[in-house]
C-alpha cells in the first residue's frame, strides 16, 4: 500500500475528499495531526507527499530522511517555490496544472475590462466632480490578445477573450495547439506577438527562461496603448523597467495579480517603486483563484494525479528540474 503524507493542513472537506479518493489504495497521514516522533516516521515511510508550500511545511533536514519518496504532488499550479536542491533527484515533482484556470481567467477579464473601460480613472474623476463622458474607452472586440503561456490558464483566458470578439495570438513551448487561435508560436515569436497585441496576458511559469523576460526592450515593443495583465509571477517582468514605462507612457496600462515580493515565498509583501500612485496601474493581492469551493476542486485535481501515480498511469504537470535550477 502506498503511503501518502499531506504536509499542509487541509480543511475538513478536503481531508474527507482525500480519504474518499485515496483511502482504499493508500495509507494517508496528515503531518499537522502527528507528534514529532510520528511525524518523523511518516516522512521516512512516505511514498508520496501532497504539499502546498514544501519550503515552509518541511524542515530542510527532513528531506534527508525521505528514504522511500517517489512523488511530490503540489497543490499549487506553479513550482518555483520548491526547494529543488533538497529534493532527491530521483523524486518526481508534479504541479497542479490547470486547477485554478477558470477563476484566474475570470480575473484576467475583470482586470482587462476595468483597464480598457478606464473604470478607476473615470471613478476618480467623478469623485472630483468631473463628468468625463466623451473620452474614449477601448473595445476588446476586434482586438488582438497575445497570451504568453498557453497551458490551462492561457487556454481558459483565450476562450473568454474570444467570446468578446478578440483574436488570439498564443505562445507555448511547442508552437502547436488544438485550440482555436489566430496565431501560435514559441518564445522565439515573442517580439511579433508583443508588437501586434492590444492586450497581453502573461500566463507563463517562472523559470530560468522566463524570469526577467519582459524588460525595457519588450515593453517598448508593445503598442503605446496596450494593456498588459500578469497572472503568472511578478519576476517575469522587470520591476524597474515596468515602473519607468508606465510613468513615461500614460496610455499603457497594466493589471497585476502577482508581485515581486509576496508573503507566500518571501514572508512579506513589498513593492520598491510607487506603482500605486500611477493611474494606469491596477493591482490585486494574488487572489485570482480565491473563489468558493476552489480548495476542494484543487485537492480533487491533485488527488486524481496521485491516483494516476498509484495506478502507474502518466502524470499531469511533471516538472522539469532543469527549468528551475542551474
Amino acid at each position: 500500500m502506498v503511503n501518502v503524507v499531506a504536509t499542509h493542513d487541509p480543511g475538513e472537506d478536503e481531508r474527507a475528499l482525500l480519504i474518499e479518493m485515496l483511502g482504499e489504495l493508500s495509507q494517508i497521514a496528515f503531518l499537522k495531526d502527528l507528534s514529532d516522533v510520528d511525524r518523523s516516521e511518516a516522512i521516512v515511510q512516505a511514498d508520496v507527499l501532497l504539499a502546498w508550500n514544501p519550503l515552509e511545511e518541511l524542515k530542510p533536514e527532513e528531506y534527508q530522511n525521505m528514504e522511500n519518496l517517489q512523488l511530490i504532488q503540489l497543490l499549487s499550479a506553479g513550482a518555483d517555490h520548491v526547494p529543488f536542491s533538497l529534493v532527491p533527484p530521483e523524486v518526481t515533482i508534479a504541479s497542479n496544472v490547470g486547477a485554478y484556470a477558470e477563476p484566474i481567467a475570470e480575473h484576467v477579464m475583470a482586470m482587462a475590462l476595468a483597464l480598457a473601460k478606464k473604470l478607476f480613472i473615470k471613478h476618480k474623476k467623478l469623485s472630483n466632480g468631473e463628468f468625463d463622458q466623451l473620452s474614449q474607452n477601448i473595445s476588446l472586440k476586434g482586438g488582438v490578445c497575445g497570451i504568453l503561456g498557453f497551458g490551462g490558464n492561457g487556454k481558459a483566458t483565450a476562450r473568454l477573450m474570444r467570446a468578446f470578439g478578440a483574436k488570439i495570438y498564443a505562445i507555448n513551448t511547442t508552437g502547436k495547439t488544438d485550440e482555436a487561435v489566430d496565431f501560435i508560436g514559441t518564445l522565439k515569436d515573442l517580439e511579433y506577438v508583443l508588437a501586434n497585441s492590444d492586450f497581453v496576458v502573461i500566463a507563463l511559469p517562472s523559470s530560468r527562461e522566463t524570469r526577467g523576460l519582459i524588460g525595457k526592450r519588450e515593453l517598448e515593443t508593445m503598442k503605446e496603448n496596450a494593456i498588459l495583465v500578469n497572472i503568472a509571477r511578478g519576476e517575469i517582468i522587470n520591476e524597474k523597467a515596468l515602473y519607468e514605462h508606465l510613468k513615461n507612457n500614460p496610455d499603457f496600462m497594466i493589471g497585476t495579480d502577482v508581485w515581486w515580493v509576496e508573503p507566500f515565498k518571501q514572508g512579506e509583501f513589498r513593492v520598491d517603486r510607487p506603482f500605486f500612485e500611477l493611474p494606469n496601474f491596477l493591482g490585486s493581492p494574488h487572489n485570482s483563484p480565491t473563489v468558493p469551493g476552489m480548495a476542494l476542486k484543487a485537492t480533487r485535481r491533485a488527488g486524481e494525479n496521485i491516483l494516476r501515480f498509484i495506478r502507474g498511469e502518466p502524470l499531469r504537470g511533471v516538472v522539469r528540474r532543469e527549468d528551475y535550477t542551474g
